[in-house]
Formats: C-alpha cells, sequence, structure tokens
C-alpha cells in the first residue's frame, strides 16, 4: 500500500494503467487474424526460443465469453488496486508475475497450448491479498479483508483442483475448455512477488528513514 495518505490516488493509476494495457492488448489481438493470435499464444516448447509468448498469451481469448469474462475480472483487480490504494511495489509485483505465471504452466507437459487473462488476474488478487495482510499500520479491518481474500482465493483455487488431471477441464456453462493450473500459478506468482517486491521496498523506507533521522551520521566516506 502507499505510503502516505496524499499519494494513493496518484500512485494507484500505476495499478490501474496495468490493467487497462491487460485489457487493451486482449482488445488489440482479439482482432488480429488466426495466424497472429497463434503466434502470440503460449506453447511450452517455444518458452525459451520465443519467451515474449510468457507476456502475449494473456492477451489471446479463445472465444467471446472468455474474452468478456477476462475483460471484467481486469476491470475488477483494477478498481481492487485502487480502493487497496496499492503502489509502486504491487505493481510491480503484478508486471513480474505476469510471465512468471505462464513459465509456471512447463511444469505440465500436457497443457499444449494456453491463452487467456485468468491467471494473471488471480496474480493480481494475490498480490493485493499479501499487501493487505503486509501494510504495517493497517488497523484489523484492512487486515481482515486481506484475510478474508486470501481465503476466498485460496479455496477457489482448492476446489478447482488444479493438479488433478487433465489439465484442460470443460466446465458448465463454459464455450472453452478451462486450465485452472494457470489460475495455481498465477496466485502462487502474485504471491511470491508480492512478498519480494514489498520486503525490498519496506527494507529501503527504512533505510531512508534512518538516514534521514536527527542525529543521523552524514552519507560519505571520511577524508
Amino acid at each position: 500500500m502507499t505510503d502516505t495518505a496524499s499519494e494513493p490516488r496518484a500512485v494507484a493509476r500505476l495499478w490501474m494503467l496495468l490493467a487497462l494495457g491487460l485489457t487493451a492488448g486482449s482488445l488489440i489481438v482479439w482482432l488480429q487474424p488466426t495466424s497472429v493470435q497463434a503466434a502470440l499464444e503460449w506453447r511450452p516448447e517455444r518458452a525459451w526460443d520465443q519467451p515474449w509468448r510468457a507476456f502475449t498469451a494473456a492477451w489471446v481469448h479463445w472465444s467471446p465469453q472468455h474474452l468478456v469474462a477476462n475483460l471484467a475480472g481486469c476491470a475488477v483487480v483494477g478498481l481492487l488496486g485502487i480502493t487497496a490504494r496499492l503502489g509502486r511495489p504491487e505493481t510491480l509485483a503484478w508486471l513480474l508475475a505476469w510471465p512468471l505465471t505462464q513459465w509456471a504452466l512447463l511444469m505440465e507437459p500436457q497443457l499444449a497450448r494456453f491463452g487467456g487473462l485468468s491467471g494473471v488476474l488471480h496474480a493480481g488478487v494475490a498480490v493485493a491479498a499479501v499487501s493487505l495482510l503486509r501494510e504495517p499500520r493497517a488497523h484489523g479491518r484492512v487486515r481482515a479483508i486481506g484475510l478474508l481474500i486470501t481465503l476466498g482465493l485460496v479455496a477457489k483455487i482448492i476446489g478447482e483442483r488444479p493438479l488433478a488431471e487433465p489439465p484442460l477441464r470443460h466446465w458448465d456453462g463454459w464455450s472453452i475448455a478451462i486450465a485452472p493450473l494457470a489460475h495455481l500459478t498465477g496466485a502462487l506468482s502474485g504471491a511470491v512477488m508480492a512478498w519480494v517486491c514489498l520486503t525490498v521496498s519496506a527494507r529501503r523506507s527504512a533505510s531512508v528513514a534512518a538516514a534521514s533521522a536527527p542525529g543521523a551520521p552524514p552519507s560519505g566516506g571520511a577524508r
């Protein structure tokens, strides 16, 4: 979360800009011919010689229902970031979790192709949850919200049985096959990157505060 009360809206714009980037990319790719979309989707055999697919796969959607559902989810996660006042560390964590979500799919060799924002959206929710739980000045209600988000996310993923076979499932009401493993890899990537980025940010802030404290020795070595 942001460090000062005057920054929330300005800093949270970074989070919303990332959400808008995911939305815009999805809409642009949706309008492309099938051959272009095929060059952007996740393919495990192309993970290393075409690493951009770890990013672009999130923009590829297989049906109008798939696209609309993920765009709605992107709006919700974007607004969650503004409401929770998520700042630069959280936005960086979400950005880093974006490709990690797809790269982690290498654990399932049977998943020959993948596309969609769902994994990255789960990463964003996980980042928000970790931020709310870690905020040092947060009152009990904020941490309770973070805990509820965490429990809801964990329960959802457990219920989807992401490590069970087959990796692609046909769920009632969906026109495409779903890869619940991406929800797990997204949530884990988001949680880990949030912990790393927030820890680094907290240590940097503590270092700056210590250096600027009254009586602190001046920076620079003796001559």
